[in-house]
């Protein structure tokens, strides 16, 4: 069972969903006709939904935070009518137009990071007026006209990988990035094992890192293919590039680095971090400047792809953002919560848009769904809380091991760390969950070494007769 779990990992959000993706690209694929994993639909999903991926790696940050961010979608708004209309009037290159965006983006953030930051109002209030307030720039900027970008600014958004053998069956650039990416993997793996017994730490068995890497190697290759193998013209989209430089960028920052496990820490308990030296205010500051950065950053890809900027860009971006932050795993209260698997979650709704368009369904049906699958997501991450069970491993390896389970075992696999507890000095206890599990331990081990009745010289205290005096005195 322990093997099990090394398998599939310890996070029942972030892996109930990978799965949850799976079932619903089998269900499409099966209700469209064989629709779905078709080299077209796939670079279209990637190139419609990039975007959206993009917000989400800086709304997962804020979220662990403690805040909310709801102006991404007027700042992508405002910075891509304003590139747009600079490229047009001013003639910028479209490389320097990239850059005017992302300083647009710095500022919108530093604003807001300021409020929030050194002001001390809720991320929630200053996001909601700037919701409001980069809207009106939007609209004042680009006085509701629509605005063409130059073909050149375009490939951000539309552009594919160029071809590297003229009339090929394949696309030899994608599948040569393919092929990188598994040996990345098979090398990771292997240093990782190396690591581990240098250190001298548990190792899992050869044939769950076989089994795991074996498997992501195949769908590595998989989309390697579809991609490779898309009409005369196309292949890896150049906004999937720019999504994958940033999940590994953001992914390391965040886990690799002494200012992402500030980021943690501060989300996880505010007070605790200061104690410990962390600057809040600036992790505060970073976070909010960073995720309006993000902002501008889709708000020029989706232009890109859409050719032209236009007055209604990025309405009710923010709630696609948040939803698949959540639906990968963050946790409402903050401290909680990864990049990759807020992917997986935008993945998950990428995927269920693009299959219920395939299967013709209304806007209206498309909303409830969505909508009902967030409320599960949230309701499942509040119940799991209630239930000191923040893993479905923890729980199924919970009910095999019945009343019999050792406290510390199950706290383990509930994700709990508990000290261990010798034979000798405590007799194992049942746990109904980790918690539960290891009070009952460090319970059971005082009253063990208690003796059964205090000495006799030290049953009744006694008080000098100065002292008792001074009492009498005192209460009368």
């Amino acid at each position: 069972m322990n093997s099990f779990k090394q398998l599939f990992g310890g996070n029942i959000r972030q892996f109930g969903m990978v799965f949850a993706l799976v079932a619903l690209i089998i269900f499409f694929q099966l209700a469209t006709g064989g629709s779905v994993l078709t080299s077209g639909n796939v670079q279209n999903i990637v190139n419609g939904y990039a975007y959206v991926l993009v917000l989400a790696i800086g709304m997962v940050m804020v979220i662990i935070m403690g805040h909310i961010d709801l102006s991404v979608g007027s700042v992508a708004a405002f910075v891509g009518i304003s590139v747009a209309m600079a490229m047009q009037n001013w003639n910028l290159p479209w490389w320097a137009g990239i850059l005017f965006g992302i300083v647009l983006g710095v500022a919108a953030g530093a604003w807001q990071g300021f409020w929030v930051a050194y002001v001390g109002i809720p991320a929630f209030i200053v996001t909601l007026a700037g919701m409001l307030l980069f809207r009106g720039l939007n609209q004042l900027v680009g006085k509701q006209n629509t605005i063409p970008v130059p073909d050149g600014f375009q490939v951000i958004g539309n552009g594919y990988l160029p071809d590297g053998v003229p009339n090929a069956a394949f696309n030899y650039p994608t599948l040569i990035i393919g092929l990188l990416a598994i040996a990345y993997l098979v090398w990771s793996t292997l240093r990782q094992r190396a690591r581990a017994h240098k250190a001298g730490t548990t190792v899992a068995p050869v044939w769950v890192d076989v089994v795991r890497t074996v498997v992501i190697c195949a769908v590595i290759a998989y989309v390697a293919y579809l991609f490779a193998t898309g009409r005369p013209g196309t292949s890896f989209p150049v906004a999937g590039i720019i999504l994958v430089v940033l999940v590994v960028i953001y992914q390391f920052i965040t886990s690799r680095t002494v200012g992402g496990r500030a980021i943690y820490a501060v989300g996880g308990n505010r007070q605790a971090a200061r104690l410990s030296g962390v600057n809040d205010k600036k992790v505060d500051f970073f976070i909010m400047t960073n995720m309006s950065v993000l902002a501008a950053v889709a708000g020029m890809m989706f232009i890109a792809r859409s050719q032209a900027s236009g007055p209604l860009d990025g309405t009710g971006w923010e709630l696609d953002a948040i939803a698949a932050v959540f639906i990968g795993g963050a946790a409402v209260s903050g401290g909680v919560g990864t990049v990759i698997g807020s992917i997986v979650g935008g993945l998950v709704m990428a995927v269920l848009n693009n299959g219920l368009q395939l299967m013709n369904a209304g806007t209206a049906w498309t909303s409830v769904i969505k909508g009902l699958v967030l409320l599960i997501a949230v309701a499942f991450d509040v119940w799991s809380k209630k239930q000191g069970k923040p893993s479905l491993i923890g729980a199924i390896m919970r009910n095999l091991g019945g009343n019999n389970a050792k406290p510390e075992a199950a706290a383990a696999a509930a994700g709990v760390t508990v000290p261990p507890v010798k034979a000798s000095e405590a007799p194992a206890a049942p746990a109904t969950s980790g918690t539960k599990g290891a009070e009952s331990a460090k319970s059971a081990d005082v009253t063990e070494n208690l003796p059964a009745e205090p000495p006799a010289d030290l049953a009744t205290p006694v008080v000098p007769k100065a002292d008792a005096d001074a009492a009498d005195t005192t209460n009368h």
